[in-house]
């Protein structure tokens, strides 16, 4: 009788929560630290700065792999049981990790490395090599967004509130998703996010289910052959676009190649597998 209703845990919500505050402290990063590279470094650098973002980005998810390799080998009640008395090996089916010691040092070293930003000067002074004529700066003017001046009191600061209220956010977004060229770039980076997220996801999985790998390796494995590859890519692609100083054209030329050339290799994933384990009455009769 006691197995018939399984004990119910509200212990997922604290796991929300926290993802939730980690994607809201997050999020400035990427909008407002490429921005302001766009706008007070010089043109031909920012390529290459964005790419060094991007990459380090991309080193975030191989340490927590290889974090979450180590955290797999202890056992989930580790400090609270005594390590003699643990009978199973994570080769054990049974086995869980200590999934939660890797939030823990994940959130320390996430509250670590913002404590610098409360240092930082309330205004950035722009140096004195980047241009005046940004390109960003070039293609708000195009789209008529800076067209008409606005009067001195209109400039002053109003709040998000009353933004979303009025007409300027709406005429705004109206006017970026209108551009087809950011909203093809949009489409893209979410079906290459989607595919690159369900990989990274399952395959760890597939690697236990098929070979016989345990969590641990199996996490080890995926964070130092995937990752990597991904981030040096980034990197080497931010170098080419500086060297040969390409522009929103040449740029997206280059991106279509380099994607299409990614997608044809990753064809031969369909040629490459293994056979399905022989399990009685599912892949085999039982005669």
């Amino acid at each position: 009788a006691g197995c018939e209703k399984e004990p119910s845990s509200y212990m997922w919500i604290y796991i929300l929560l926290g993802n939730m505050l980690r994607g809201i402290g997050e999020t400035p990063i990427t909008p407002l630290g490429i921005s302001y590279l766009d706008d007070f470094a010089k043109e031909e650098n920012v390529p290459v700065y964005v790419a060094c973002l991007h990459t380090i980005a991309m080193m975030g998810p191989m340490f927590g792999f290889l974090l979450g390799s180590l955290c797999a080998k202890l056992y989930v009640d580790i400090g609270f049981v005594d390590p003699g008395s643990i009978t199973i090996t994570p080769q054990d089916s049974r086995w869980v990790g200590a999934w939660w010691l890797g939030f823990l040092i994940g959130g320390a070293a996430s509250f670590l490395s913002a404590i610098p930003f409360c240092f930082l000067p309330k205004s950035l002074k722009k140096p004195e090599g980047a241009k005046k004529d940004k390109a960003s700066h070039g293609l708000l003017e195009n789209t008529g967004a800076m067209g008409n001046k606005l009067s001195p009191e209109k400039t002053k600061p109003r709040k998000w509130s009353a933004m979303l209220k009025g007409k300027y956010f709406y005429n705004s977004l109206k006017k970026v998703l209108g551009n087809r060229m950011y909203f093809t770039f949009l489409c893209c980076s979410l079906l290459q996010f989607s595919s690159f997220i369900g990989f990274v996801t399952y395959k760890p999985k597939y690697m236990e289910q098929q070979y016989g790998q345990s969590t641990s390796r199996s996490n080890f494995l995926i964070g130092v052959t995937s990752l990597p590859p991904v981030g040096l890519g980034i990197f080497l692609g931010g170098l080419i676009m500086k060297k040969y100083k390409m522009g929103i054209i040449a740029a997206a030329k280059f991106s279509i190649t380099m994607s299409f050339l990614s997608y044809a290799i990753s064809l031969l994933h369909f040629f490459v597998g293994c056979d399905n384990h022989m399990v009685a009455g599912m892949t085999v009769s039982y005669e």
